[in-house]
C-alpha cells in the first residue's frame, strides 16, 4: 500500500499523516467487516436483487426491510386498496419482511404501496427498492407502479469505453430540455437534444434529476425514491434507449447521484419509514440538514451502506450509466456541512469537524463503482478542497476520477462584477484557473445549472443584463453586446484551454441562452416558461446566439484535435499585465488573449520557439459574431531580431481589443 504517496505530493500533508493513514484504515477495516473473507464488494451491493418486488417463475416475490415494523401489509389497486391477510408480509430475521405472490395476484402498471404498521400508529409507504413511482395526474398522489412489458430493452452496446482526456461533460435536465412550456421527456432528448450534444463536440452527458423526488422544482436534490428513474420523464425502457444511443454516438452517460440527503416526506420517501425517525438517517440533532430542509443519512450504519452502495451498482448494471456526479459531497463529509466554514487553511481537513463515516461511505462507493466498472467516472461536487478527494484510495485519497473545480465559476462571478476592465489581469486569471492539487484531475467549468437559477444571474446576462432583450441580433449589437459577446467566448476559451482533466458546460449556457432556470411554483403561477430551453435562437443565424453555439463547437473540435489535450504541460509564454495579454502554450497550440477592452496592438511580439505559425482559432472571427480584424490565412513566421538571449524567435501578430487567438505551430 502507497498510502503516503499523496503526502508525498504534498509535504504540508505531513503534519496530518495520521489523520490520512487513519482514514484509510478505517476504510479497510468497514470493507472487511461488509464483505467477509470470501465475498467482493460487488457482492455485497447487490441488495436490489433480494429487495424490492421480482417477478420470478410464474410467481411475484417481495422483500422489504423495516426492522420497528410490526405488520406489513401490500396495498393497491390489485385488492382495492385494503388491508387483506393475503397481501400479509411475513417476518424473516434482521428486521426483513416478505411475500410470495402468485402470478395473477398483480400485473404491468398496476399501482401499490405498503401499509406498514408499528407500535403506535401505522401509515402508507412507497418501497424504498421500487424501481417506478408515478404520480396521479389529479390526485397528484405518487405510488410505486409494477413494472414488468412483456418486451424488455435490449442494450446494442453493453460494455462501453468512455473517452476521458479530456471528459467534455454537458450538463443537463430532461425535463427542461425541449422548447416548448411543458416537461419533456427521455425520448425528445433522445430525438433532439442528443444530436446536438454530439455535433457540438461533447464526449459526457451528465443528467440532472433522474432519481425519482416529489416536487419538480427541487431540481431533483429531494430524492424520494432512490431506485426510482423519474416517471415524469417517461419509461425505464426510454431512459435505457437514450443511454444506449448515447453510447453509439461514443457519449458517456452519467448521472447527478444524490447520496448526500433525501427528502423529508413520509409518504413518498424514506422518512419515517417504519415509524423510526432514524431508520435511515441520523437521529437527534443531526437527523436534518439545517440548510437544505432535509434528512441526512448516517453512514455508520451496515445497512445505509448496503443500500447506498447497492444504489450505485444499481445504475450500472441496470441502466448501463457511466459514472455519477456525486452531489453534496461537502455537506457529506464534514460535520457542519461545510456551511460557515472559510476553509482557509490544512487544519480545515483536519480539525474533527470531518465526518469519518461519510469519508469512508464514499470511499467504499468508489471502490465498487471501479470494480463493477473499471472504466466508470466519478467527479465529486466539493468546494472545500480537501486534499486526496481525486486521488486513488491506495494513495491516501477517495478515490474519485475528478473533481469540480467549483472556485473557478465564483471567481468569474466576482471578477465580472467587481473589477472593472481596466483592472483585469490576464495573468491572475491564468493563475485562478490552474491553481489546483497536480495529482488530482479537476473539471474546470465557467457556470453551470447553479448560476443559471433564479436569484444568480448567467455570464452573459452579467455581461449585457437587459440589452440582450432588444439588441442580440448581428449588426444591431450596442457597445454592451459588443462587449459581453467577446468576453463570453474568451471566458470560456481560456477557463477550457486551462484544463488538467476536463471541462462542463450546463445545456443552453454554450450560446449565451438569454433566459434564467425557473421551474413551476406557486410564486411564477406554475409556469413552464423559464424551465425549457430555446433552441430556436441558436439555430436562427441573425442571432448572436447561433454564433457563440458555432464558437463552442469550435473550440471543441480544438481541444479534441490533440490527443490527451488535457494531459499537456501549460507553459506560459507571455504575460504583460500592463498590455493585459496573456500567452501560454499547450503542445503545438499557443493561446493568446487580449483583455484589453481599449487597445488593439499591431505587431505585437510574442517569444515562441522558431517556426511559423497559423491562426486555427480567432475569436474575433465574423462566423462566431466578431467583427473580422483579423486576415486567418495569414503566416506567421518567427525572427531573430531583436535577439533574445532565450533562444526562442518573436512571433509578431495584429491583436484586436477583446479578441483570443490560437496559434499552431505548422
Amino acid at each position: 500500500m502507497s498510502v503516503l504517496q499523496l503526502i508525498k505530493s504534498d509535504p504540508y500533508l505531513e503534519a496530518y499523516a495520521g489523520a490520512i493513514t487513519g482514514r484509510y484504515d478505517y476504510f479497510k477495516l468497514v470493507e472487511k467487516k461488509l464483505i467477509g473473507d470470501n465475498k467482493s464488494l460487488s457482492d455485497f451491493a447487490s441488495g436490489y436483487l433480494y429487495f424490492g418486488l421480482h417477478h420470478v417463475v410464474d410467481a411475484w416475490i417481495f422483500r422489504e426491510w423495516a426492522p420497528n415494523a410490526t405488520a406489513i401489509f401490500l396495498i393497491g389497486d390489485f385488492n382495492n386498496w385494503q388491508r387483506v391477510p393475503d397481501y400479509q408480509l411475513k417476518k424473516l430475521a434482521n428486521g426483513i419482511w416478505e411475500i410470495k405472490l402468485p402470478e395473477y395476484a398483480m400485473a404491468h402498471m398496476q399501482l401499490y404501496k405498503l401499509l406498514v404498521e408499528w407500535e403506535g400508529g401505522s401509515g402508507e409507504r412507497i418501497p424504498a427498492w421500487t424501481r417506478r413511482v408515478v404520480q396521479d395526474e389529479n390526485t397528484k398522489i405518487f405510488s410505486a407502479q409494477v413494472w414488468h412489458p412483456i418486451k424488455t430493452f435490449k442494450f446494442k452496446i453493453s460494455q462501453f469505453v468512455p473517452v476521458k482526456d479530456p471528459l467534455l461533460v454537458y450538463e443537463c435536465h430532461i425535463g427542461m430540455s425541449g422548447s416548448e412550456e411543458k416537461v419533456s421527456t427521455y425520448t425528445e432528448f433522445r430525438q433532439h437534444v442528443l444530436p446536438r450534444i454530439v455535433k457540438g463536440g461533447y464526449n459526457c452527458i451528465q443528467i440532472m434529476a433522474i432519481q425519482e423526488h416529489p416536487y419538480y422544482g427541487s431540481f431533483g436534490y429531494h430524492v424520494s425514491n432512490f431506485f426510482a428513474s423519474s416517471s415524469r420523464f417517461g419509461t425505464p425502457e426510454e431512459l435505457k434507449q437514450l443511454i444506449d444511443e448515447a453510447h453509439q454516438n461514443n457519449i458517456a452517460v452519467i448521472m447527478d447521484i444524490v447520496h448526500s440527503h433525501a427528502v423529508k416526506n413520509e409518504v413518498e420517501g424514506l422518512g419515517r419509514f417504519d415509524g423510526t425517525p432514524y431508520q435511515y438517517f441520523h437521529g437527534g440533532s443531526r437527523r436534518e440538514h439545517p440548510a437544505w430542509d432535509s434528512l441526512c443519512f448516517d453512514y455508520a450504519k451496515p445497512a445505509v451502506l448496503h443500500f447506498l452502495l447497492s444504489n450505485c451498482k444499481f445504475w450500472l448494471e441496470e441502466y448501463k450509466f457511466d459514472g455519477f456526479r456525486f452531489d453534496g459531497v461537502t455537506s457529506m463529509i464534514y460535520r457542519s456541512h461545510g456551511l460557515g466554514e472559510d476553509f482557509n487553511g490544512y487544519d480545515s481537513y483536519y480539525n474533527l469537524n470531518q465526518d469519518g463515516d461519510a469519508l469512508c461511505y464514499l470511499t467504499l462507493a468508489n471502490q465498487l463503482i471501479h470494480e463493477v466498472n473499471p472504466n466508470a467516472i466519478t467527479i465529486a461536487e466539493e468546494m472545500s478542497g480537501m486534499p486526496g478527494l481525486a486521488t486513488k484510495t491506495t494513495d491516501g485519497g477517495l478515490g474519485f476520477d475528478y473533481r469540480l473545480a467549483m472556485g473557478i465559476p465564483d471567481f468569474w462571478i466576482k471578477y465580472i462584477k467587481e473589477v472593472k476592465d481596466e483592472d483585469w489581469k490576464p495573468g491572475h486569471i491564468l493563475w485562478e484557473l490552474t491553481n489546483r492539487r497536480p495529482e488530482e484531475k479537476t473539471i474546470n467549468y465557467a457556470e453551470s445549472h447553479d448560476q443559471a437559477l433564479v436569484g444568480d444571474k448567467t455570464i452573459i446576462f452579467r455581461l449585457i443584463d437587459a440589452d440582450m432583450y432588444w439588441h442580440m441580433k448581428i449588426g444591431d449589437g450596442t457597445l454592451l453586446v459588443d462587449r459581453g459577446v467577446a468576453l463570453h467566448k474568451m471566458i470560456r476559451l481560456i477557463t477550457a484551454a486551462s484544463i488538467n482533466g476536463g471541462y462542463l458546460n450546463f445545456m443552453g449556457n454554450e450560446f449565451g441562452h438569454p433566459e434564467w432556470i425557473d421551474f413551476p411554483r406557486q410564486g411564477n403561477n406554475w409556469s413552464y416558461k423559464y424551465a425549457r430551453r430555446q433552441w430556436d435562437l441558436v439555430d436562427n443565424t441573425n442571432y448572436y446566439y447561433s454564433a457563440l453555439g458555432k464558437f463552442d463547437s469550435a473550440m471543441l473540435a480544438l481541444i479534441n484535435s490533440q490527443k490527451a489535450f488535457n494531459t499537456s504541460s501549460i507553459e506560459t509564454v507571455w504575460d504583460n499585465e500592463g498590455d493585459k495579454i496573456v500567452a501560454f502554450r499547450r503542445n503545438d497550440y499557443v493561446f493568446i488573449f487580449n483583455f484589453n477592452g481599449e487597445k488593439s496592438f499591431t505587431d505585437y511580439g510574442i517569444l515562441l520557439e522558431k517556426g511559423t505559425y497559423k491562426i486555427v482559432l480567432n475569436t474575433d472571427s465574423v462566423s462566431f459574431g466578431g467583427f473580422g480584424l483579423i486576415d486567418e490565412y495569414l503566416a506567421y513566421i518567427s525572427s531573430n531580431k531583436p535577439a533574445h538571449e532565450s533562444g526562442k524567435e518573436w512571433v509578431k501578430i495584429y491583436l484586436p481589443a477583446r479578441t483570443a487567438i490560437v496559434l499552431k505551430k505548422q
